[in-house]
């Protein structure tokens, strides 16, 4: 088998550099995935798995300020993590003779580093597919996002902790078993292969080199800038989100004022468009009886306006001006003036998100809004007409389109 990967390129330096660029970058994929989990409000019950067991994170008022975290830290997630695709399979290409080494354990060290190895690509490879689909095809596959893709990630980060606790000595030794300058000087005629190594990635009878080192890192490198311009668009938004090629399915957009991204459509998830006409009315509920409101009346209440970012799990967001109704204001109509929490209902029947439970702080920031316009005219029908929530950092899921009720709870 061994005879197959003949490549002079492969050797400990090559594969250090490659790690050490997914040492540094990985863990912030990791942490601004799990940063998203906890956005989501497990302590509602909204993050999805909702039941975790043993996996259950440390839970916190995510903060609203400033307006832009969940812009950035899903941004982070997402583009970072479609970004690193070319490096991951370059590692995993500098490595593929370990990957078929035999016999597969010689020692019960040997044995925990082929673990970790199994856990790290397996659980890598699981994520990238599953989060580059979600992004692509939304809901192709016989199985919950959510659930398989945050199971997925502990198995990844379990063996992404006992690889580097393994393999940091060795990576050292590799970056320093070579000078990148002189690498980066070096043409395929005078490319040589790497001495020997105990880990068997030097190749026994290597082949004639048909690039450089410096060639493959710069393929690599090609690829990441590659990578980073078809996908930024999507957070960048304006003039760059025609040109990303990896966007959610349809990249349905409104029109005029309304023209930014639709993730569901009203027809998608069972909205009647006649309950969203003069019929339609805001019922708060927390006080003694509940207030109800036309449209009409909300509009004849003070207005505010706030340019907003909203930010999508997939990664893409957008910043429109949005006006409406203050949350505190409405809270202070329905008899709750210092909610602890509100839950939002929709008029829309299906999927998993049709209401969302706010925490204080969101509902008390001057910025948060029942939102009835944007970009100066009437929401789209789309966009959540009649009148939609629209919170600071908020994951744009729970900025609740269709509201029909909010309930204020004082404790």
């Amino acid at each position: 088998m061994a005879r197959r990967w003949r490549s002079p390129l492969r050797g400990p330096w090559l594969t250090s550099v490659f790690g050490s660029v997914l040492l540094v970058t990985l863990p912030l994929v990791i942490l601004s995935g799990l940063l998203s989990y906890i956005a989501y409000s497990p302590q509602f019950g909204q993050a999805l798995p909702s039941h975790v067991g043993w996996l259950k994170l440390p839970t916190f008022d995510w903060p609203t300020r400033p307006v832009w975290l969940y812009r950035v830290s899903q941004g982070i997630h997402v583009g970072l993590g479609l970004v690193l695709i070319p490096v991951v399979l370059a590692k995993l290409w500098s490595v593929i003779p370990r990957l078929f080494a035999w016999p597969p354990s010689r020692s019960i060290a040997q044995v925990m580093e082929r673990l970790s190895i199994a856990m790290l690509v397996g659980g890598i490879l699981f994520e990238m597919a599953t989060g580059v689909l979600n992004i692509q095809y939304d809901y192709i596959y016989g199985f919950s996002f959510y659930p398989a893709h945050y199971y997925g990630a502990w198995v990844f980060i379990a063996g992404f902790l006992m690889h580097i606790t393994i393999k940091i000595p060795r990576m050292v030794t590799g970056l320093r078993s070579m000078s990148l300058r002189k690498v980066l000087r070096t043409n395929r005629a005078d490319t040589q292969p790497e001495s020997p190594d105990a880990e068997g990635l030097v190749a026994a009878d290597p082949a004639a080199p048909t690039m450089s080192r410096r060639g493959a890192l710069a393929l690599v490198g090609g690829g990441v800038l590659l990578t980073t311009l078809v996908t930024t668009g999507q957070t960048i938004g304006g003039i760059a989100r025609r040109l990303p090629a990896m966007l959610p399915p349809g990249d349905m957009t409104g029109r005029g004022p309304n023209d930014f991204r639709v993730n569901k459509t009203a027809a998608g998830v069972g909205v009647d468009p006649a309950g969203t006409g003069e019929r339609w009315r805001l019922t708060l509920r927390g006080g003694p009886s509940p207030a109800v409101l036309d449209r009409d009346m909300l509009c004849s209440l003070p207005q505010h306006s706030a340019r907003l970012p909203i930010a999508c799990v997939q990664g893409w967001s957008s910043v429109q001006t949005w006006s409406g109704v203050r949350l505190a204001d409405l809270a202070e109509l329905a008899g709750v003036p210092a909610p602890l929490c509100a839950r939002v209902s929709s008029l829309g029947r299906e999927g998993s998100f049709n209401r969302a439970t706010l925490q204080a702080n969101q509902i008390r920031h001057p910025d948060a809004l029942l939102a009835l316009r944007v970009n100066g005219a009437d929401l789209s029908l789309d966009h959540g007409y009649p009148a939609r929530l629209i919170v600071p950092a908020l994951p744009g899921v729970h900025n609740t389109k269709w509201v029909s009720s909010i309930d204020f709870e004082a404790n």
